[in-house]
């Protein structure tokens, strides 16, 4: 019914704290080691523009999925177990379980990739310092 509201809201809140903590533009990144505050700031908000990606488009697609069911309609109130006050709290149970679920899911998939990557490329700069993956020293 109304699931794909709650990745919503965190996508707008992301944006809306996104928007407020990096007040800055920031220049391409060169290198990590001569990365200045500023270049660390702009991987930190590429890193979060990815999550609002997820975010949007997920709740996007579900939306979309939505009307094609018809359980969302282009008229107020919009969603259609409103206009029933007796499917309002089925509606709300939904967007506690299934929504608070997907979009712990999405972040929690995002936070799993970040760290990946991060790993990814700790294991890359030490096979490049000649360090195996063993630790011994090539």
């Amino acid at each position: 019914m109304a699931c794909f509201t709650v990745p919503l809201a965190e996508a707008v809140v992301l944006t809306a704290v996104k928007k407020i903590a990096f007040k800055r533009n920031a220049d391409s990144v060169i290198n990590e080691a001569e990365m200045t505050k500023n270049q660390k700031i702009a991987v930190l908000k590429e890193k979060f523009r990815i999550l609002e990606k997820m975010l949007y488009g997920g709740s996007f697609l579900l939306a979309v999925e939505h009307l094609y069911h018809g359980e969302i309609s282009l008229v107020p109130p919009f969603l259609t177990a409103m206009k029933n006050p007796a499917e309002i709290p089925e509606m709300l149970r939904e967007m506690a379980t299934v929504g608070v679920g997907m979009a712990l899911l999405t972040t929690v998939v995002w936070a799993a990739g970040i760290g990946i990557s991060a790993l990814v490329k700790n294991l890359k700069k030490k096979s490049a310092d000649g360090i195996g993956l063993s630790g011994a020293a090539v």
